[in-house]
């Protein structure tokens, strides 16, 4: 995805654990908190969590377990999460809005809308998703620092 990631400055992995809606949203909000910290932009904190966030709830809600990892370049922020689960089907319909496959339960707890993947999507410069049946997920994002000009769709 990028040559230039020999340079990162930072790094955290955060274990996230499958089925625990009780602490769902905790990374995404840890995330936001280092990135406040560091002094980013808003615009920059707010894509970065709602991609984020987005992520963490598909392997709480798919998955049995995964690690959500951020990290810092000088010129991008990127995260990336490896999940053990189930995997996805198929790829290219995942990715379409309202497209689920959550169960009732992960339903009637307010989530499974099918506007995960498409949300991170819009809120990202690059995504790259790939999955294997019975092994699970890997997805990467990368928001550019230099290009704070490109807006979400959720101004």
């Amino acid at each position: 995805m990028l040559e230039a990631e020999e340079n990162i400055r930072f790094h955290e992995m955060f274990h996230i654990e499958g089925g625990n809606f009780t602490n769902a949203g905790a990374i995404s909000s840890r995330v936001k908190k280092i990135l406040k910290e560091a002094g980013f932009p808003g615009k920059i904190i707010r894509r970065t969590s709602i991609a984020a966030f987005e992520a963490e709830m598909n392997v709480i809600c798919y998955a049995n377990q995964g690690n959500l990892s951020l990290l810092i370049a000088p010129n991008f922020l990127k995260i990336v999460v490896k999940d053990e689960g189930i995997g996805i089907p198929d790829v290219k319909l995942a990715m379409r809005e309202g497209y689920s496959t959550a169960n009732e339960k992960i339903r009637e707890l307010g989530f499974g809308a099918g506007m995960g993947l498409s949300n991170i999507r819009k809120n990202t410069d690059e995504m790259i998703l790939t999955s294997r049946l019975g092994q699970g997920t890997h997805l990467e994002f990368i928001i550019y620092l230099d290009r704070q000009e490109t807006q979400p769709p959720f101004e």
